[in-house]
């Protein structure tokens, strides 16, 4: 989904057009999902003109990727991302990435950076953080966690 895309650029504000350009939706579908979606608040400035930021345009994407490249329904997709940010939610507040015992695993966390998806799934003697079991998208947990290691070293 996000290799068709184009990449976001660096900057704070987007118009309409330009979040639909960069996700492939139409300002129209924009401003429904609008009301669909209570995460989607875009600034609304002069005449009503509305600027996203950049999170908004990532969230448009997932939202995206939701409709129609998993097939989700409006609700379905609003459920799906409801669990999401409140996986998310839970993970910030255990402090699961700013745990000190975390750090005490480092040759853990790179072997675990570094496995599949498939090798993951199957490494049942290897205890995993709480958070991958909320995740449903373990490569961004991966690149999470070399990102992590490069910070650390």
């Amino acid at each position: 989904m996000d290799s068709l895309l184009p990449a976001i650029p660096a900057k704070r504000y987007f118009t309409i057009g330009e979040v639909g350009e960069l996700c492939g939706v139409k300002p129209h579908v924009l401003r429904y999902w609008e009301q669909e979606f209570t995460q989607l608040r875009p600034v609304k400035r002069r005449g009503n003109r509305r600027y996203y930021q950049r999170h908004e345009v990532m969230m448009i994407r997932r939202i995206r990727g939701l409709l129609y490249d998993q097939g989700f329904t409006i609700s379905g997709a609003r459920n799906k991302l409801m669990e999401l940010t409140q996986g998310e939610r839970q993970i910030m507040r255990s402090g699961a990435f700013l745990d000190d015992t975390l750090e005490d695993n480092s040759a853990q966390l790179e072997a675990s950076a570094d496995m599949s998806q498939e090798e993951v799934a199957s490494d049942s003697e290897t205890p995993r953080p709480a958070h991958l079991y909320l995740r449903s998208d373990l490569s961004v947990y991966q690149e999470l966690m070399q990102i992590r290691l490069l910070l650390t070293v």
